[in-house]
């Protein structure tokens, strides 16, 4: 299961750029997360300050 990006983004950037699969993208609202080439590795997680991504 790919990890989710909720309402809370800030649209920082901070996860695009520890994202190894370059599966992070600006959306309309906010960054999104491509389930088809997330690997799940939580780097993404970890590095959000406002707590916006999960599992």
């Amino acid at each position: 299961m790919a990890y989710t990006i909720s309402d809370e983004c800030i649209s920082c950037g901070a996860c695009v750029e520890d994202c190894p699969t370059n599966s992070i993208s600006e959306g309309a609202n906010h960054y999104e997360i491509d389930a088809d080439t997330c690997i799940d590795c939580g780097a993404c997680e970890a590095t959000c300050p406002t707590g916006a991504i999960s599992a």
